[in-house]
């Protein structure tokens, strides 16, 4: 059975600054990924990376080109119905956690259900449910400061998880850890896209975890040079 294409681009350009200083950072990308698939996304810095993650997530414009999830130009979409779209359809992790300081781990976790609509009582449970899929049911009470880089990052996975998104886009997921909770997130990572199937595009520096991707597209100076399948 042949996957679905989730997510796809068209002639991306993405030009930042004026006239007089314009950054031409991305070039004409033309990309695919399918359902499912777990794709890393690597080069030198300030080749486009995140650039590229950002615009294909709808968090930045675009200049020229189309890009298409789920059959859907997010170009035609207006911002209230592009940040609708995110919070349904899409999960985010940061390098940086990007917590609450004032939350608890799972308050932190019940905020993009709270944000969509659902009902408190049962965003909690969602949100208990699954921070004990990642490991985390001990820790629920506690807050950012109170847990270590590793729990944190589980944190914002669960986060990113919790509303059951079709794609995860996650940017140097691991640039915080040790190598030891590089390797213990990379695992959980692989084994939720796994499990569920979820379509996620890492941007990263690591062999380690370029090495979990189904598929490694590597970026120099705005354009993809080169897409090696590594796993099938």
């Amino acid at each position: 059975m042949t996957k679905e294409i989730i997510v796809e681009t068209k002639g991306l350009h993405k030009i930042y600054g004026s006239e007089s200083l314009r950054v031409h950072a991305l070039k004409g990308i033309d990309l695919e990924i399918k359902t499912g698939e777990m794709v890393a996304v690597m080069g030198p810095s300030g080749c486009g990376k995140t650039t590229l993650l950002n615009c294909l997530s709808g968090l930045d414009s675009i200049n020229e080109g189309d890009v298409i999830i789920d059959n859907r130009p997010i170009s035609s979409l207006n911002d209230n119905q592009m940040s609708e779209f995110r919070a349904k359809f899409m999960g985010f992790i940061f390098q940086t956690y990007n917590l609450l300081s004032v939350l608890t781990a799972q308050e932190n976790v019940e905020m993009p259900l709270l944000v969509s609509g659902v009902k408190s009582s049962l965003a909690a449970e969602m949100a208990k449910n699954q921070l004990q899929e990642v490991g985390l049911l001990d820790w629920i009470d506690h807050k950012p400061d109170q847990l270590s880089g590793g729990q944190r990052q589980r944190v914002a996975i669960a986060r990113a998880l919790v509303n059951k998104p079709a794609i995860i886009w996650a940017d140097e997921p691991t640039g915080n850890l040790d190598s030891s909770n590089e390797k213990e997130i990379m695992d959980l990572m692989a084994r939720l896209n796994s499990e569920h199937n979820q379509t996620v595009v890492l941007v990263t520096h690591s062999d380690l975890v370029a090495s979990y991707a189904h598929r490694i597209i590597t970026m120099n100076d705005g354009v993809i040079v080169s897409s090696e399948n590594i796993k099938k």
